[in-house]
């Protein structure tokens, strides 16, 4: 059964209270009670000293009767400072006054008046008397020569001492209590305003929200960042950090400081929400979606969603390369149609040298190229690209050959199809392209996986490129063209070899023409 918040707020407020009331009570009662006998044995002590130097008192030990005098004085005393008796008696302990009048003359009980009747000491001692157990003070009396004559006993009960002390404690006792109520409302209203803050939510709620909200956020693949409305950052997603190229440490900093154009500022102002709005970021344009966090109508945060757009153009790109790779399977389709009707016309014009010819040139020509490619190439995905790319080459009269020394056996699954299309589909068609209008139509691939990497390599007999050109090909928008709306192709292509760990190499070659070379890891070692 689990306990809810407000309960446990409660139990733990209440329960320290009462340990403190508990606790200071009885600190309080041990010195009170302390204080309380201390105070009352002074003041017996200085009520029995002043008495004792009382001149009437002193003079009346020389008369007959010296109780006629000592009684009516000491009894006054005794009733204005609430002492329970004042006892007067000779150096033999004879009583010369008592609250109880007939005890006068009697010897004096309790067995402690030597110290002062023998030492002339004035002292606080504890006695049971004829009264009961008391607290009392000594002082004796001395003649006008010097000499102990007779001794005055102050005392207040204990018992007394002990209910004034219980008072007190009552007293002070009642005022704790009223701050422990307060207390204890205050801990209510406490445990309801935590409740109120934490939308009503217990601890092991706002636990299991927070998991299910970091899961959330690292399996969305869009950039996800929050900002508070001092406009510091207070939450991002892995997908945020990879694409703004920032870390955990970037937390609680002013957005303005870690993306500087990022005009959440602006929306936590305004409240309006925008939507697909583009953004430059470190060369990449990015599409915005910011919406204001509101709670009671006022603006207290924005959030701002946002994925890459070069990741929806390479998508596009990758697309448009399947397409491409389809549709150059299709051209090989339609130019082995078209020999074979050939051959179907030359059978029936009774042609059979020039069909047995024909089939013998073609058979020349595809037996070492499919022979490399079946059964030195042993990767289905490269097999089937470059199956395309064959027919694509013959469709356009290039002579597209594979390196007979080519060895390559299945890739690894991280690098799929879609991977490889766009790779090795941009360089090939990029190759066609550089020698289509060359005098040798001539294109060479290359794959081998021995050794740490796998390596592809394509070269062409074209036209080259300038050092301009070769220094900055793999931006964006860069080509050997210089026209509009080219260029990207290797920048994708640099962009995947490098998600993949690898290195894209380009390398001008003496007879003209261009060589890429393309090196990828078989194993990617996890840096801790």
């Amino acid at each position: 059964m689990r306990v809810s918040l407000q309960t446990k707020l409660l139990t733990l407020i209440i329960s320290l209270l009462l340990f403190i009331f508990i606790s200071l009570t009885g600190i309080y009662s041990y010195f009170e009670a302390e204080q309380t006998e201390e105070h009352m044995g002074q003041l017996a002590l200085q009520v029995a000293t002043t008495v004792s130097f009382m001149p009437m008192v002193v003079e009346a030990f020389d008369d007959e009767n010296p109780s006629q005098v000592i009684q009516p004085i000491v009894e006054q005393i005794r009733k204005e400072m609430g002492a329970e008796f004042i006892i007067v008696g000779n150096k033999e302990s004879i009583r010369f006054s008592h609250p109880q009048e007939w005890k006068i003359g009697q010897k004096m009980v309790g067995g402690d008046n030597d110290q002062a009747l023998i030492d002339g000491e004035y002292y606080i001692s504890e006695a049971v008397g004829s009264l009961g157990p008391s607290l009392r003070g000594k002082a004796p009396i001395f003649d006008n020569d010097g000499n102990i004559i007779g001794i005055v006993s102050v005392g207040f009960m204990l018992e007394d001492i002990r209910e004034a002390t219980i008072e007190n404690l009552i007293k002070y006792s009642q005022a704790a209590l009223f701050v422990l109520l307060l207390g204890i409302v205050g801990g209510v209203f406490l445990a309801r305003n935590i409740r109120k803050d934490t939308l009503g939510l217990e601890p092991h709620e706002i636990g299991s929200l927070y998991r299910e909200r970091n899961a959330i956020l690292d399996s969305i693949k869009e950039g996800v960042i929050a900002i508070d409305e001092d406009g510091r950052i207070t939450m991002m997603n892995t997908t945020a950090q990879k694409i703004l190229g920032i870390t955990d440490e970037s937390k609680h900093q002013p957005i303005e400081t870690v993306i500087p154009n990022s005009q959440m500022y602006k929306v936590l102002e305004s409240g309006i929400i925008e939507n697909d709005q583009e953004l430059l970021l470190k060369d990449r344009i990015i599409i915005v979606n910011r919406t204001p966090i509101m709670e009671k109508g006022k603006i207290v945060g924005v959030v701002s969603s946002f994925r890459d757009k070069t990741e929806m153009t390479e998508m596009v790109n990758t697309l448009s390369e399947v397409r491409k790779y389809s549709e150059d399977l299709r051209a090989q389709t339609h130019e082995y149609t078209n020999k074979l009707y050939a051959i179907s016309g030359l059978l029936q014009l009774k042609e059979y040298d020039e069909a047995i010819k024909l089939i013998h040139a073609e058979s020349a020509i595809n037996r070492n190229q499919n022979r490399i490619l079946f059964e030195q190439i042993h990767d289905h995905k490269v097999q089937a690209i470059l199956l395309g790319k064959l027919g694509k080459a013959s469709e356009m009269r290039i002579t597209f050959s594979i390196d007979r020394s080519s060895y390559l056996r299945a890739l690894p699954k991280r690098i799929d199809i879609s991977k490889l299309i766009t790779i090795l589909g941009n360089i090939l068609d990029n190759a066609f392209e550089a020698v289509s209008e060359s005098e040798r139509k001539e294109v060479t691939f290359f794959a081998t996986d021995i050794g740490n990497d796998i390596v592809f390599e394509v070269a062409d007999t074209g036209i080259g490129m300038n050092d301009e050109v070769r220094k900055d090909i793999f931006k964006r928008g860069v080509s050997t063209k210089g026209e509009q709306n080219r260029g990207f192709g290797l920048a994708i292509v640099k962009q995947i070899v490098d998600e993949l760990n690898g290195t894209i190499e380009l390398q001008i070659q003496n007879s003209g023409g261009v060589a890429f070379t393309i090196f990828i890891p078989k194993e990617v070692k996890n840096v801790v």
